[in-house]
């Protein structure tokens, strides 16, 4: 069997990209995952003893710091501890209670060890992990990589707000346009996006067996574990579902996944239109020293970074589609099925990096071409007819629309000779004349905010 390695794996995120993706490793690898549940296992023991349980009121809290330290300095080698006792157990989450017993017993405190895990099902440690990593993965890799995309779409959006652009709507040349309004359209849509799931709580369920604290209440009935419950979930920066099973209900997870997908449809949207302008010609792409456009085509330069971003953009969406409807349904209590899926959730993450990068390498080869934008309005008089009719109908002119529709449909091009004729036949005032004369594709451009 072959050594797995970027020319071995199976999965394109874990070979031909993963330099892209490597830091994904830290928030969504089995290394990780087993990393943020020794970080739940250690923080619970804590909170307990914090609760002043009869027999834990001898623990001394000076030795906190020093549990947190395993934490903090978990590595390779801790991981691999504890998938060799998961070999024994045949549970994943029961050999990170056996990883922190051991080091219970090395630090001097295995009176106390049965503390670890205490009353808990292994949910409760998966269903504050897992939240807890997507958590922490996007708003340090994720996150930051959109707010670069927005801060290069405005500043295009600055940059090129006064370049008029024929607009084309069904495919049609339509009434024109500004390049940076075109661009601002997307800054608006992204932002609203964030704003909308930032608003989504990232929830972690914390309840024992089936999510009632049974074993927790028959153990200590004055404890209100409810309330303690609420405070660790709240310490561990989540936001505790407080009727449960034994799992998550994952609506919130859902509702991330939903609010993802759709900033990654608007980024599809973006990446089509982009897409379509340099097949029309009004953006160039820089050509950098060495790279080749086509095997066979040595004219080409092809919008590659636009097509590897949709084509990531569309893998992501089909796996958070899966999740947001599949996660929030459990037969009762529980069941597995969520189990298998929450292992993949770095995928469509990892595939949206690699998007978003993409993304930022197009938009920073882009440049424009002021002589097709010029030559297509200067090719497309028709689209001022609408200014012209609606001046008429101001003025109470009969039928206006049809005497247009009529000009610009009987004839096969209409330039700006044709206009000015038919300006010239109407039976208005100079001063209308006047104003219907410095109407152009150029200027006819309404009015936007930037």
């Amino acid at each position: 069997m072959p050594v797995l390695n970027q020319l071995t794996a199976i999965s394109p995120v874990d070979g031909r990209y993963y330099p892209q993706v490597a830091v994904l490793s830290d928030y969504f690898s089995e290394y990780a995952l087993i990393r943020y549940r020794v970080h739940i296992e250690v923080e619970y023991f804590i909170a307990l003893c914090q609760e002043e349980l009869p027999q834990l009121r001898t623990v001394d809290h000076s030795l906190f710091p020093k549990l947190r330290k395993v934490v903090t300095d978990f590595s390779e080698a801790d991981a691999q501890w504890i998938k060799d006792k998961e070999k024994e157990t045949n549970h994943d989450v029961k050999a990170v209670e056996y990883f922190v017993k051991d080091k219970f017993d090395q630090f001097g405190l295995s009176e106390f060890s049965e503390f670890i895990h205490f009353g808990l099902t292994s949910q409760d440690i998966n269903n504050t992990s897992v939240p807890l990593s997507l958590k922490d993965g996007l708003d340090k890799t994720v996150l930051p990589l959109f707010r670069q995309v927005l801060f290069i779409l405005r500043r295009t959006a600055i940059e090129w707000q006064s370049v008029p652009m024929l607009a084309f709507t069904h495919g049609q040349p339509a009434s024109p346009t500004r390049v940076g309004k075109e661009f601002q359209v997307f800054v608006e849509r992204l932002n609203r996006q964030l704003d909308l799931l930032a608003q989504v709580p990232s929830s972690g369920k914390f309840g024992g067996a089936t999510g009632n604290f049974n074993a927790h209440h028959v153990a200590y009935p004055g404890v209100d574990w409810m309330a303690f419950g609420n405070r660790f979930v709240e310490s561990l920066g989540l936001v505790r579902s407080r009727h449960t099973t034994q799992i998550e209900h994952y609506d919130n997870l859902a509702a991330a996944c939903d609010g993802l997908k759709r900033l990654n449809t608007i980024l599809i949207d973006l990446c089509r239109d982009i897409w379509t302008y340099i097949s029309m010609g009004y953006f160039k792409q820089k050509i950098k020293e060495g790279e080749v456009g086509s095997s066979a085509m040595p004219h080409k330069v092809n919008p590659i970074d636009f097509e590897n971003a949709e084509g990531n953009l569309g893998v992501a969406n089909a796996l958070f589609e899966h999740f947001a409807a599949k996660l929030p349904i459990s037969r009762m209590q529980r069941d597995l099925t969520d189990s298998t899926v929450l292992r993949n959730i770095g995928v469509p993450i990892a595939h949206q990096v690699i998007a978003l990068n993409s993304l930022l390498k197009g938009l920073g080869k882009l440049e424009l071409h002021e002589a097709a934008l010029k030559k297509d309005l200067e090719d497309n008089w028709a689209v001022v007819a609408e200014a012209i009719q609606t001046i008429l109908r101001r003025e109470g002119y009969p039928k206006p629309y049809e005497a247009l529709k009529a000009l610009t449909r009987t004839k096969d091009k209409i330039d700006e000779n044709t206009i000015k004729q038919f300006i010239e036949s109407l039976q208005v005032s100079d001063a209308v004349k006047e104003e219907l004369r410095r109407i152009s594709p150029f200027n006819y451009l309404g009015t936007v905010e930037i």
